[in-house]
Parts: structure tokens; C-alpha cells; sequence
């Protein structure tokens, strides 16, 4: 009796994750896996925001917030047009314009006039500051029932 069922073709699946570049190198931007990975961590004052963004300026990236209260993280890059030798051609060419776009939902804590937000290593870092409690109940407004 079989309990599970055999891959016939296990060369084939070895061979595709084998040389899946996407697998081994984990921090890029491709047409595959358009967005950047995240990582999300939270504490008493903040939640901080890191996406993978390698060989990206500032100038590549662009933060808002829409009418919908959701952080808008944006990112184009452009190919630079180098003047091309005329006695050179491309054989291969694979350097092409990368964008993504990703909306997150901001908590209702969050302080939107104090996010903060740095590249540094491929790395953009998203600070969330959070409302205190104090500053919570200054901002809930009392109202005089006549």
C-alpha cells in the first residue's frame, strides 16, 4: 500500500528549484516577486517598517497617505540610457524599469504627522510612532448635550 504519492519527475522539480534565482537570493526586485520583502515589529512607542530595497535611492521612493488612511509605499526605477557605442551592441540586455506599489493599512494609533522614514544598506526603515494613552484621551472630545 502507497501512502503518499510519488513525483515521477523529480529531476525536473529538483533541477527548477535548484536553479531558481529568486530562491537563493532572497532581497530582489524582479518581474516574479515585484515587492520587497518586510519585516514589522512593534513596541510600546513605535512600529518600525524595514523593506528590502537594494540599490534604490530616495529619490527611487516615494511615501503618502491616501483618503483611506493607508500608508502608499511607491518605488520607480528607471533604466539610465548610457549613449551606446557605435561599434558596440547588446548581445543580451536585461537591465529593465522596476516599480511596485503597496498600500498598508495604518492602525489607528499610529501619529501620521510623526512617520519618519531612511534608506541606508538597501534597507528603508518606516518608523510609526504610536499615540500614548495621555495623548489618546486629549484627543477624544467631549460633547456638552443640550
Amino acid at each position: 500500500m502507497l501512502l503518499a504519492k510519488r513525483n515521477q519527475d523529480l529531476m525536473p522539480t529538483l533541477f527548477n528549484e535548484l536553479l531558481d534565482w529568486n530562491n537563493w537570493n532572497n532581497c530582489t526586485l524582479d518581474e516574479h516577486y515585484p515587492m520587497p520583502k518586510m519585516n514589522v515589529t512593534e513596541s510600546d512607542k513605535d512600529y518600525e517598517l524595514e523593506l528590502c530595497v537594494p540599490g534604490l535611492s530616495k529619490e527611487d521612493l516615494n511615501l503618502s497617505i491616501d483618503s483611506d488612511n493607508n500608508l502608499v509605499v511607491e518605488m520607480v526605477q528607471k533604466e539610465e540610457k548610457k549613449d551606446e557605442k557605435k561599434d558596440r551592441h547588446f548581445l543580451r540586455h536585461e537591465f529593465n524599469e522596476l516599480q511596485f506599489k503597496q498600500l498598508l493599512s495604518l492602525p489607528e494609533n499610529v501619529k501620521k504627522e510623526e512617520i519618519t522614514a531612511k534608506v541606508e544598506h538597501g534597507i528603508l526603515r518606516i518608523t510609526l510612532p504610536k499615540f500614548t494613552e495621555q495623548e489618546k484621551k486629549a484627543l477624544m472630545q467631549h460633547i456638552e448635550i443640550c
